[in-house]
């Protein structure tokens, strides 16, 4: 409806990076998307607006990121450990940045001492975020979402929450150890991080995308290959099985996952399916 795309800025450049994939009886778009994003910033354009507007069917991550309810239960289980403190698995510096970290966003450090070591880092990198004025409400998904309901359009997940979070609370201990040491380490410079990130996925500039969001990834091996390479992996073969039945969808995820060597598009192209950005 024009109501809910008018609500977003309009790209005043070429926008963001739009692709599709087609054979005989089926089309389906990839967009990648920024999860959180501040209200003000420009990224709709009517090469978007038709693509979504043609599909079917809409892919995004998870139907759900933002049901809390249905996060909560999941959380308790996979997020928590309040028998291994995590003051106890920091040395005396380590704890002294999270505390800090923790402070600077009005998180009391005990909460935190009950994290399991990956929730601490997904809470601290998303913290600094808000505070910044970042809004998980303007994220892209959620701005389809509302548009896809309106139109009655379906609305798929790639994954459920409970794999989504199970991908993070799975990795070994020193992996998401690592995780939260990377988050600390870029806490400071967090939202001028993305600020980057988003005006080059705002540009369409998947090079940039790939610098800012797939090369700083790579890093930490074990994170990079759970929370990118064995994702993408696995979205490259439901789009295969997408492309067996028939019909027209759109698939939103997140632009990381959408550059870089390892992309989902990389991934086709290795198995033969030739994937085509949209100019």
């Amino acid at each position: 409806p024009a109501t809910a795309a008018a609500a977003t800025p309009r790209a005043e450049g070429a926008g963001p990076a739009l692709w599709v994939v087609r054979d005989a009886d089926s089309t389906i778009h990839l967009f990648g998307t920024i999860h959180v994003l501040r209200p003000t910033t420009a990224w709709a354009t009517d090469r978007v607006d038709a693509a979504f507007d043609s599909a079917d069917q809409i892919w995004f991550e998870v139907t759900n990121a933002d049901d809390q309810a249905a996060a909560l239960p999941i959380i308790q289980r996979l997020g928590l450990s309040p028998q291994t403190p995590l003051s106890s698995l920091l040395t005396a510096e380590e704890k002294a940045d999270l505390d800090a970290a923790a402070a600077s966003v009005g998180l009391p450090a005990a909460q935190l001492d009950i994290f399991r070591p990956w929730f601490a880092g997904l809470t601290l990198s998303v913290a600094p975020l808000v505070k910044a004025g970042y809004d998980p409400q303007s994220g892209v998904e959620l701005v389809l979402k509302a548009r896809a309901q309106a139109a009655g359009k379906p609305l798929h997940g790639l994954e459920t929450l409970e794999e989504q979070v199970g991908l993070l609370a799975g990795m070994p201990e020193e992996a998401q150890l690592d995780f939260l040491r990377s988050t600390l380490e870029a806490f400071d410079d967090a939202t001028t991080e993305l600020d980057r990130l988003v005006g080059a996925w705002a540009d369409g500039d998947v090079d940039a995308i790939e610098r800012y969001g797939v090369d700083e990834m790579k890093d930490d091996r074990e994170v990079y290959e759970t929370l990118l390479v064995r994702r993408n992996t696995n979205w490259a073969g439901q789009i295969q099985t997408m492309l067996d039945g028939s019909g027209t969808a759109f698939i939103a995820v997140g632009a990381a996952h959408l550059a870089g060597d390892d992309s989902v598009q990389a991934i086709l192209e290795g198995r033969g399916v030739h994937v085509e950005r949209v100019e």
